[in-house]
This record gives structure tokens, sequence and C-alpha cells, in this order.
């Protein structure tokens, strides 16, 4: 039993690795950009939904104002990510990478102020 946990582990971490070295290798830097970006965004939604489980929801606008910036933070991100993609070329014909990002920056700067109006 122990041989089998042990030889489990050993596979999750090689595929793992792998897919790593495969991230590393094959994915353009500004889509690393902002895979990183997306990370910071979701670790920062964890965190207030942790600290509000923790602490609590007193301002309740705030918290679901915060939240909601997160989650709508990070659709924007995906969004831009499949459209910056160079093997999403097809699906996205008519829209170049600096037309894609500056509609993320749009909604982004639409979402902000719809943001900041709900907090109060």
């Amino acid at each position: 039993r122990h041989d089998h946990d042990k030889m489990s582990s050993l596979t999750i971490f090689s595929v793992f690795k792998s897919f790593w070295d495969d991230y590393k290798k094959r994915t353009p830097q500004k889509l690393k950009i902002i895979d990183a970006y997306l990370a910071y965004v979701l670790f920062t939604g964890i965190v207030l939904f942790v600290y509000c489980a923790l602490v609590g929801t007193f301002p309740f606008n705030s918290f679901l104002s915060g939240f909601i910036s997160c989650v709508a933070s990070f659709v924007l991100g995906v969004c831009l990510r499949v459209q910056s993609n160079d093997e999403n070329r097809q699906l996205f014909k008519g829209i170049s990478p600096e037309r894609a990002f500056g509609d993320f920056i749009f909604a982004h700067a639409l979402l902000h102020l719809v943001v900041m109006n709900f907090i109060g």
C-alpha cells in the first residue's frame, strides 16, 4: 500500500514537471504575463474570501465589490488570454492583440467605475 502511494505521488510529480517544462518552452512571454496576472487576481479573490469567512462581511458592500471585481477581472483576463493566443487566430480573425488589449482596458475601466459606484 505504501509503495502504491509513493508511486502515485511520483507519477503526479512527473506529470506536473512535464506540464511545467512544456509550458515554459512553448508558451509565449505575453501569455505568461497574462497568466501571472490571472494568478494574482485568483490569489486576491481567495484572500478576500478567506478574510470574509474568518472576520466577517461587515461592511458587506465592500466585500461584495472586491470579490465581484476579482471575479470579473479574472474573466476579462481569460478573455484577453484567449484572444491574444496565436493558436486561436482563426477564431478571432478581425481582432488584433492590440485591439483585444484595448477592449480589456476599456472593460476594466468600466468595471471599476461600477465597482466604485457600488461601494457607495
